[in-house]
């Protein structure tokens, strides 16, 4: 029963959590097992391999963590730093402002280059600080792949390239909460150290597994990094992976099987195929929010997110209200505008286990909304205008080929 009850389905177009679907609903529905048992580790094992696919590594070791993204953050950070260590950090929204908030906690020395919000990482200022740091006091790049606070992805192939460049031995560090399993990621070729995303996005499971890859560089790093750990200790894990249970502490059983299950799905679609599902649905969300003459919160399409859309307001409109007005009159649940954007935008999550047809009844619903709330929207105007691109768009499902 929910909690406060609405007819029909929830309509759930946050950027995270998300949508759950159904085999992984089933696959979860199970009672508690012994996680020492020979069937918890020999599913981890494969879990592990498989984890490695949807970072695209070969070479990376990954840790199935019982956390949130926040702490997947203070495991990368953690693992690979010493107090006082010299990081380069991207201020462009939010969630990148909480991981500075987090670094600069952890006592490490965070040189912030911060761009308006709506603008991606200013690559140039990174250029310059690498091209200055000849000592290389600078010891790791973090940056956030996608800014979902705006709506904003950033380019980490050029980071590699300038690293690569200025051949500076930085580690890179990556958040890829809202990217990873949506968004084109190659950890290997873009020589990311550490990766990260949580179970609630694009996986399309409950939220409680911080997801962290790291690199052999990363590895080496952390035999040597001095920050305190304890929980986040990958040591910890490692010695656990050669004796073969894999577990230093107890893991969520039912997140395991729903992993497992999500794994599946991913998978069966195939990930390239998963990937430019969610091209098409970011760019028919762009094409509604356009012809219902509203603009969107990123300032340039190099920086557009395929994952979420932040929709800029006019200034006689709060969009917290229609977050409200969405919950309250249509069962849906929109994304807030956060901190210096709060009551300028509102979000539509478009990731994780999603087709079109369901963002076009979200697209449905925002065109109600903003009439609702005094925004002159002609009714049809984004839903044909999505519609019209995705009728040519969408390929044939290939499992009813």
């Amino acid at each position: 029963m929910d909690y406060v009850y609405g007819p029909g389905k929830n309509h759930l177009f946050v950027p995270g959590p998300v949508n759950i679907p159904e085999p992984v609903l089933r696959a979860m529905n199970r009672n508690n097992e012994d996680y020492r048992s020979p069937a918890i580790p020999a599913m981890t094992k494969n879990l592990l391999e498989d984890v490695k696919k949807i970072f695209k590594t070969s070479t990376g070791t990954p840790f199935l963590i019982p956390t949130t993204g926040t702490g997947a953050w203070e495991s990368a950070l953690t693992n690979t730093l010493s107090p006082g260590d010299r990081t380069v950090s991207f201020l462009i929204g939010q969630f990148s402002l909480l991981w500075i908030d987090q670094q600069q906690r952890l006592n490490f020395n965070v040189d912030v280059v911060e761009s308006e919000w709506g603008q991606g990482a200013n690559l140039d200022i990174l250029a310059e600080k690498l091209a200055a740091d000849h000592s290389h006091t600078i010891k790791a790049i973090c940056i956030v792949h996608n800014e979902t606070a705006t709506g904003v992805t950033n380019n980490l192939a050029t980071v590699r390239k300038l690293l690569d460049h200025y051949r500076h031995p930085a580690l890179l560090l990556v958040d890829g909460v809202s990217s990873i399993c949506a968004l084109d990621f190659r950890m290997d070729e873009w020589g990311v150290d550490v990766a990260l995303t949580g179970s609630q996005k694009a996986l399309s499971l409950p939220t409680g597994l911080g997801i962290v890859c790291a690199s052999p560089k990363a590895l080496e790093a952390s035999k040597s990094a001095k920050s305190v750990r304890v929980f986040f200790d990958w040591n910890d894990y490692l010695k656990f992976y050669k004796l073969g249970t894999f577990w230093p502490y107890t893991p969520s059983i039912q997140l395991l099987y729903g992993l497992r299950a999500a794994l599946d799905l991913i998978f069966e679609e195939g990930l390239d195929n998963v990937i430019a599902r969610h091209t098409r649905m970011g760019k028919a969300t762009r094409l509604a929010v356009e012809a219902w003459g509203l603009k969107n919160c990123t300032q340039k399409e190099e920086w557009y997110s395929d994952t979420v859309t932040a929709v800029l307001v006019p200034p006689y409109i709060d969009s917290a209200e229609i977050v409200k007005r969405a919950w309250k009159r249509y069962n849906m649940s929109l994304g807030l505008g956060l901190n210096k954007v709060a009551g300028k935008v509102f979000r539509i999550g478009h990731l994780g286990n999603l087709n079109e047809l369901q963002l076009l009844g979200c697209l449905a619903g925002v065109e109600m909304i903003l009439k609702d709330v005094g925004y002159p929207v002609k009714l049809g105007s984004g839903v044909a205008a999505a519609c019209a691109y995705l009728q040519n768009n969408i390929p044939m499902i290939p499992s009813r080929i």
